[in-house]
Order: structure tokens, then sequence, then C-alpha cells
């Protein structure tokens, strides 16, 4: 991009920050740099200079100004990530104009970034470099599988986010948990607070200080020594259902945060099973606004459902 240009906003993009709209323009452009160009006035929006807040409205014309970017790498050398989009691809469980819903898998991150360099996002726009826009509606933690919902349209990703606000959209996890679960146990209400340790690392706990947060529970199979459980957030919080389900006292299997380092070896030994037993199972929303509501559904993995049949057995 050697020469200035201009761009005309379209609804697409109305109400997006300017340096998001900018990031997911210059792909390959360090954030770094963009920042920088806004600072010094470089990008222009309506001939006025704009600081990284500004948000778009439609009919804005944006002044971008050359960036020379990174050189594309050979195509002749092998890219070491092509398992992964291909795995992505074969994950795609809905797919229209305004959104793409995906059964993510478990350790794949939802974006690139703290240390890694490749995500979801990432994998989804060398899969479809058609797509002007693709931009996550939610997260999953990285260790969480099944259905994350991605908005092709910002149209569509406003839609979805007033879906998530008014409790119109529907998400629901299975989780296999540690000991039995109390039968008595359907809600769980208790605050949750998010600390940042000084290595970086997100932990959450249950404290009076914490922010509101309420989860759904109901028992779908009992075990010997555990239980598969059906949870529904009605908040969005952090580690939500991980917490919560650490303060009934019956914590997920396979959570290297918050389970016993014992309960997670004994399955590591004795069933070959150390992923965390978190699953996006299905989740429910209308597309567009005159639609009726769709649910779609995501499949256990081979290892969860391998570990179900062992314990069945």
């Amino acid at each position: 991009m050697n020469q200035v240009q201009f761009k005309t906003i379209s609804e697409d993009n109305f109400q997006q920050r300017i340096d998001n709209y900018l990031v997911t323009l210059l792909k390959g452009v360090p954030k770094s740099h963009i920042y920088r160009i806004l600072r010094k006035g470089e990008v222009r929006v309506n001939k006025k200079r704009v600081k990284a807040p500004y948000k778009l409205q439609i009919g804005d014309v944006v002044r971008i100004p050359p960036i020379k970017l990174p050189e594309k790498q050979d195509v002749n050398v092998p890219n070491v990530k092509l398992d992964k989009v291909q795995q992505l691809e074969n994950a795609i469980l809905y797919e229209t104009d305004n959104l793409i819903v995906l059964n993510k898998p478990s350790g794949m991150a939802v974006h690139g970034g703290s240390g890694l360099s490749f995500g979801v996002i990432e994998a989804l726009r060398q899969l479809r470099p058609e797509a002007r826009f693709l931009e996550l509606v939610h997260r999953l933690d990285r260790d969480t599988s099944g259905c994350l919902l991605i908005a092709k349209k910002r149209s569509a990703l406003r839609f979805m986010h007033e879906q998530l606000r008014d409790k119109k959209m529907h998400k629901h996890y299975v989780a296999l948990v540690d000991g039995s679960w109390p039968k008595k146990t359907k809600v769980v209400t208790a605050p949750l607070l998010k600390n940042t340790l000084k290595s970086g690392e997100r932990v959450v706990k249950v404290d009076q200080q914490g922010k509101a947060s309420e989860t759904r529970f109901s028992i779908r199979e009992k075990f010997d020594h555990a239980t598969l459980i059906e949870c529904s957030p009605i908040t969005g919080r952090t580690h939500q259902i991980r917490v919560h389900t650490l303060y009934v006292g019956c914590s997920i299997i396979g959570d290297a945060k918050y389970t016993d380092e014992s309960v997670n070896q004994k399955y590591e030994q004795s069933f070959n099973f150390s992923r965390l037993f978190l699953h996006a199972e299905s989740i429910t929303f209308k597309e567009q606004k005159k639609e009726k509501k769709i649910t779609i559904k995501a499949p256990l993995d081979d290892t969860m459902e391998s570990l179900l049949v062992r314990l069945r057995g």
C-alpha cells in the first residue's frame, strides 16, 4: 500500500472504533504502527484528526496514509499451521452470509495474543480470505470446546450482541465434574472477582466484591466418582462455569487451573484423558430480527465420548 487511500464507511462498520477498523483493514501491519499513525494524525476522518476510541459513522471518509506491508511468505514454504486451518474447515457447523458457528477444538485460542500468534480468527481469515469482516460474537476459553459464534458483518455482530445483552441468546454446556453433584443445587449465584497474577495468569475466585454471576445446572448422568452435568450461564463472566462448579465442591475434570492435580492425574493415568471436560454443546439465537430462533449443536469430540463410554462400562 504505497499510496494514500480513502475509504467511505458503510453500515457494516457503523459504530466500530477507528483503531479496530484499521487493525482489520490493514492485516499484517503491527498494532504499534497503527496506533503510531493515529497519534501522529496521519489517519484522518473527514479531514480531521481522530483518536483511537473514535466510533465511525456512516458516510465518514477515512484517509489512510501509505503503509509498507511486511513481505508475504514464500508460497512454496510449507505452512506449519495448514493442519489447524483444515481442522477448522471441518469444524464449521453452520454458515451463512452473516455468521459462522464453529465447533472449536480444545486447546485452540479464539485469538492470537498473550504469546500466541495464531488462533481461530487468524485461521478463519486464511479459510475465508474474501470475508472483509470476521469478528467474535463471544469467547470460549482456550481449553473449552464447542459452539463459537463468529459474525461476518458488523450489522450481524451488533444484532448478536443485542441478543446477548438482552439474554435472548442461550448457551448450554456439558461438563464432567469430580464427585457427586448435589441434586438440590440447580442455581449458583456466587459473585466472581477476576485477579491477574504477577505472571499475567488470570485467576477468578468467589468474592462478595466481585460481579454478580448466575449459572443454572442440572444432572445428565451419574457415575461412581463423577457426574455429567448440563450448565447454562445466565451471565458471561470469565471462567464462570469452572469457578461455580469449584464453589459447589465438584470441579471440572481436566481443569489445570481450578481442579486438584491428583484428580486430573487419575484420569490421565487411568483413561489417558488430559483435556478440560467442558464443552459448549449448543447455542440458540435469531440470525435476523424477523426470523425464528435456531439451535446449533456441537458433538463431543472422540476423547470425551471415549471417556464417557469407559465410565459407563
